[in-house]
This record gives C-alpha cells, structure tokens and sequence, in this order.
C-alpha cells in the first residue's frame, strides 16, 4: 500500500494497528488542518517508492482514542511502526530528509 490521500472512514482499533505485519506509517491530522495539507506532498513523495510501507491515514481529534493512545498532541503526526510497534515518530515534519530518515529506520534490523 502506498500513499494514501484521504483519511480512512473508520480508523482501526488499537488492537489492530499492534497487529499490524511489516512496516507501517500511522499518520494523524485532519482534512482542515493547515500544517497537514502543507506536509501532503513531502508524505506523498517519501512514500512513492515505498509500496512495502503501509500508510494508515488516520483522522484525529476530540474523542478520538486511537490518538490518544499515541499520544498525539499536533497534526499532522506520522508514527513509524515495524510490526506493530513504534520505532520513531515525527511531529509536523518539513523537510523531506526527515522522513527519509524515519523511513530509514523502519529498514534497520529490529
């Protein structure tokens, strides 16, 4: 799975991200929010070549538990996960090095 450009219309459970195989993108933001339409393309391009990462595009906010169990505080958010769990996260990014970088870290051994 590549990029994604719209936000799912029901976002996985917890339960099911932890479960997730393989290496996966879990990014959180909304369609209105300004720093997340700005970080669009710098997603769209590090991912374009990256069909083995699952990218999860998740709609967050108020109520929104899958969030809040990440922790998220600003959008847009991107948590990199490799089986299911964490290995880095970037917080509004800006440059397209920065993800390179995460993404990089999803190719080292575990």
């Amino acid at each position: 799975m590549t990029y994604q450009a719209r936000h799912l219309p029901q976002p996985p459970t917890r339960a099911e991200v932890d479960a997730l195989p393989g290496a996966a993108v879990l990014e959180f933001g909304t369609p209105w929010c300004g720093h997340c339409l700005c970080a669009q393309p710098l997603i769209e391009q590090a991912l374009a070549p990256r069909a083995d990462v699952a990218h999860i595009k998740v709609e967050d906010g108020p109520g929104q538990r899958l969030g809040r169990s990440f922790g998220v505080k600003l959008w847009p958010t991107l948590v990199f996960l490799r089986g299911g769990q964490e290995v880095t996260r970037l917080v509004r990014p800006q440059d397209a090095q920065a993800l390179a970088r995460a993404l990089q870290q999803l190719d080292a051994p575990a």
